[in-house]
């Protein structure tokens, strides 16, 4: 069946919007600490699972995306996703936490992972004209899945539940399983080969061997190791703000005006999430633009370096709405990063070997999610007065190792040996017998 591409790009956006929702877990994090009895460290943990399983296998999926191509992937993740949610039901019905952090974590962490990549990918071949637009736009629909669960899907199933969350994950399962697999069946790559594609895939078989060796030996480059770790502090610092911005937000309200009932406070919480969310999908495109005129390594000094300052704000910061627009800024930067780290490393290493090697940088954002949101946990656990406090101390630190690192990028081109002819034409995809 023919799709217009049109409908390809609203498809990947929704795709993108379901599988952003993993950024609203704070809106689940009191409720599940007062309904299930578990810890802050122990609830940190399954949301830490859950960006590992995704980068890991996020970094999988962009081997394999040419191999299995769209539609498979898509559907693979959309099961994964929604399986992960009912099994998470079955786990608080049971009050069985490890079960919880294998559906939750493991399970619908992989789905997100393998759907990630899938959308951007695809949106790319079927508007080559477009495509830095589409695909921001695509990216963009990460960032406010949140918005969409934290202010309207979640607040209804609560009510709707009577708060018992074994429910509401029950029914988010079949919700995003009713959407997402049948918007993934009907995915596919273009049934023409566009430009974009000609310049990923190259001209034959005949370079496979050689960008295989090539990526190998990018890898292991210090201008790779030096990208990692400065996309790593830059995730860590923002996923621990995401991880518990809705906790924070109502620990801060509730020292302004310990009056505020505990409901009333949720609601502060969910509406932080629902406006952070937005920010996170205007950073992806404002940073992302902003890249393109002043270059990739300066926008990554600039978000780390102004984070610096505002974490040292949030530090002290006793007023709840000076704290939330922080929180805000934060996660414009958190998604700023993500917008601006493709075409870097497009930049550097070449648009033939770009998937495999943005892949490999996705780890980062694996290990970040199990840093991050874990130190916070305990440290709410172990200094319930002090949390806030010491959770923007570290944050300032990672950023600061972050800016120093960035200081070891530039935005030049890395070859492998000296450039010739012949490679520069297969860089492009030519084949060098051909040229004349």
């Amino acid at each position: 069946m023919r799709v217009h591409r049109t409908v390809i790009a609203l498809l990947c956006t929704t795709l993108q919007l379901c599988f952003g929702t993993v950024y609203a877990w704070s809106f689940f994090q009191t409720m599940l600490v007062r309904q299930a009895g578990w810890t802050f460290s122990q609830t940190a943990w399954a949301f830490s699972i859950t960006i590992f399983s995704l980068g890991v296998s996020a970094a999988w999926a962009g081997q394999v995306l040419p191999r299995l191509g769209p539609r498979k992937l898509a559907v693979i993740g959309s099961i994964l996703f929604s399986g992960g949610y009912i099994i998470a039901a079955a786990a608080l019905r049971l009050d069985m936490l490890p079960l919880f952090y294998i559906g939750y974590g493991v399970i619908g962490g992989a789905g997100i992972g393998l759907g990630y990549v899938t959308p951007v990918a695809t949106v790319a071949k079927w508007f080559p004209d477009h495509k830095g637009l589409v695909t921001g736009i695509v990216v963009m629909g990460f960032g406010v899945g949140a918005f969409l669960l934290s202010k309207g899907l979640a607040p209804l199933l609560v009510v709707r539940a009577g708060e018992e969350l074994a429910q509401v994950f029950f029914w988010l399962g079949v919700i995003f399983a009713c959407l997402l697999i049948p918007c993934s069946l009907l995915l596919s790559d273009p049934p023409a080969p566009s430009e974009l594609s000609k310049v990923v895939a190259g001209p034959d078989a005949p370079q496979a061997a050689e960008d295989e060796t090539a990526v190998k030996t990018y890898l292991g480059s210090q201008q790779f190791v030096f990208m990692w770790i400065v996309f790593f502090f830059n995730i860590a610092a923002g996923i621990t703000v995401i991880s518990f911005q809705s906790e924070l937000l109502q620990e801060v309200w509730g020292l302004s005006d310990p009056s505020l009932e505990p409901a009333t406070l949720a609601g502060y919480g969910a509406t932080l999430i629902a406006i952070s969310s937005l920010c996170n999908g205007v950073g992806r495109l404002f940073w992302g633009l902003l890249s393109d005129r002043i270059g990739r390594v300066k926008v990554f000094r600039i978000l780390l370096a102004s984070q610096m300052v505002v974490f040292g704000v949030l530090m002290t910061e006793t007023n709840p709405w000076i704290f939330s627009i922080l929180v805000c800024y934060v996660l414009l930067c958190f998604g700023g990063g993500f917008a601006t780290m493709p075409p870097f490393v497009l930049d550097v290493f070449g648009s033939r070997k770009m998937s495999s090697i943005y892949g490999a940088v996705l780890t980062a954002w694996a290990a970040a999610g199990i840093v991050g949101p874990v130190y916070l946990g305990y440290l709410k656990d172990v200094y319930p007065d002090r949390a806030v406090m010491y959770c923007f101390l570290v944050g300032i630190l990672m950023l600061g190792g972050g800016f120093l690192f960035s200081y070891l990028l530039t935005d030049d081109r890395m070859r492998l040996g000296r450039p010739t002819l012949e490679g520069t034409l297969r860089e492009f995809g030519i084949p060098a017998s051909g040229r004349g």
